[in-house]
């Protein structure tokens, strides 16, 4: 089994060019899986991979999306039976693990297309419930594996000095782990209108990550999480004894990690706790629309609005030349940090999130700085530009950043061409969207199998086709 941070040197060189480098025309023949062996089948999804391919001119654009847009159905999604309900096990890719994160993100691309399919409604249903019962296990592990009596196999993870339980793969607590969730479940339902999933486990899963999320406000001491491990990477492990950074309760909730499995400098991850507001308010509105739970709706709404005024209060910082912008990270003594990091929840992906609004000048501020030598994981290559982040080191890009920048600027025709064609430029001839890539050779990636980074990429293409279909149209 690879180790996250394992990288690829698979795939095809691509040749600099003073400007962003064209790579040679590969052999445009479809990598998904033959239609027996794929994991998951739904008509509509078919249906809905004709309709926009038919809309897209470039070759190369138009085989990536055919392949990355189904990659989390065709390869990742384990469908079962659990007390008589669906079940579905949906893992990241190359690991053999379900990351709540991931597996929410996964299936997004799919929502619009639920309400009419039976077969995406019973997958939804089966990772909602598996995402219940996963939260029920274990609220502050962020990776989940397939039986819950197994003990996991992820060779980073086995001797972490943490309360590491069966049926959990890895325990890193990261706050987006229990947001995603509360956005899937949210969306189906807006999708949908279907009720099915939210049942008495559900709810109780949704109280699990209130009462956890008011644990790491950590007001009355440390809570009950801390976590150690053996590791020559700093960021693989929490200081003070596992608990992490210092910080003064302000109201803020405490993240051990980022997204991208990294320990936080400092515990107040600012993107986060934006997602945290926005989700927990969707929470609320869920526990009146599914359950007619006012008390947890109540307890939503009021834990978003204390988070909220604590992020006005302290989640903002002057760069050096004194433009006001949201910060990355902050401990709640005064100190922050400012970079981007291109795992979502991001600084940059907060409008797409729909934690602020787009048009919001601090976040303007914000995204354009991150977009910047201001960003010290922001870079310049002869093929790519974008964030990266400490997860995989300096000079890589994650195709990641370029699709979120993609839905921020999707008025803007220039930056939207150059984006598709810096896409297009670095998958190394694999027909996929990978992790990161160097900067000036793509043939230099980690992860050739990473469905999260597939779906966003068909998602993003999907939505240009509905407020760019002229730009679809050109040949890159």
């Amino acid at each position: 089994m690879i180790d996250r941070r394992t990288l690829l040197g698979s795939g095809l060189a691509l040749a600099a060019t003073p400007a962003f480098a064209t790579a040679g025309k590969p052999d445009l023949v479809s990598k998904r899986p033959a239609p027996a062996d794929r994991r998951f089948v739904s008509k509509a999804v078919e249906r809905e991979i004709a309709r926009v391919s038919k809309q897209i001119a470039d070759p190369k654009l138009r085989w990536m999306f055919g392949n990355c847009y189904p990659n989390t159905l065709d390869t990742t999604v384990k469908m079962g039976v659990v007390d008589g309900k669906p079940d579905a096990f949906v893992i990241t890719g190359d690991i053999d693990a379900l990351w709540l994160r991931d597996s929410s993100a996964q299936v997004r691309p799919y929502l619009h297309l639920a309400k009419d399919d039976a077969d995406l409604r019973r997958l939804y249903q089966g990772l909602i419930a598996r995402q219940a019962r996963c939260i029920l296990l274990d609220p502050y592990a962020n990776a989940f594996l397939e039986e819950t009596n197994a003990r996991t196999e992820l060779s980073w993870a086995l001797h972490d000095k943490t309360e590491m339980k069966t049926g959990v793969a890895e325990r890193k607590w990261e706050i987006d782990s229990l947001c995603y969730p509360i956005r899937l479940a949210h969306d189906y339902w807006k999708a949908t209108g279907d009720t099915t999933p939210f049942d008495a486990q559900w709810a109780e899963s949704a109280r699990t990550i209130l009462r956890t999320f008011r644990e790491q406000q950590r007001k009355d001491g440390p809570g009950p999480y801390r976590f150690l491990r053996s590791s020559d990477r700093p960021t693989e492990t929490l200081m003070l004894d596992g608990y992490g950074p210092p910080s003064r309760p302000v109201g803020l909730i405490h993240s051990g990690f980022r997204p991208s499995d990294d320990a936080c400098v400092y515990p107040f991850l600012i993107p986060s706790n934006y997602f945290a507001v926005a989700t927990l308010r969707e929470l609320a509105v869920l526990a009146i629309a599914v359950r007619q739970d006012a008390a947890l709706a109540n307890d939503a709404k009021a834990l978003a609005d204390e988070v909220a005024a604590a992020l006005r209060d302290y989640g903002t910082m002057r760069l050096r030349d004194g433009r006001e912008v949201i910060a990355f990270e902050v401990d709640g003594f005064g100190n922050a940090i400012f970079m981007d990091d291109a795992n979502v929840p991001s600084l940059s992906s907060l409008a797409y999130l729909r934690c602020v609004d787009r048009d919001d000048p601090l976040w303007q501020r914000t995204a354009a700085a991150a977009w910047s030598d201001a960003n010290p994981y922001w870079s310049r290559g002869n093929v790519v530009e974008g964030i990266g982040g400490p997860h995989v080191g300096l000079g890589h890009v994650w195709p990641m950043s370029l699709i979120m920048r993609g839905f921020s600027h999707d008025g803007d025709v220039r930056t939207l061409r150059n984006i598709l064609r810096m896409l297009s430029n670095s998958d190394a001839g694999t027909g996929f969207i990978h992790e990161a890539v160097d900067q000036n050779d793509p043939a230099k990636f980690t992860r050739d199998w990473f469905a999260w980074a597939n779906g966003l990429f068909g998602e993003l293409l999907l939505h240009l086709a509905a407020v760019q279909p002229k730009l679809l149209q050109e040949t890159l």
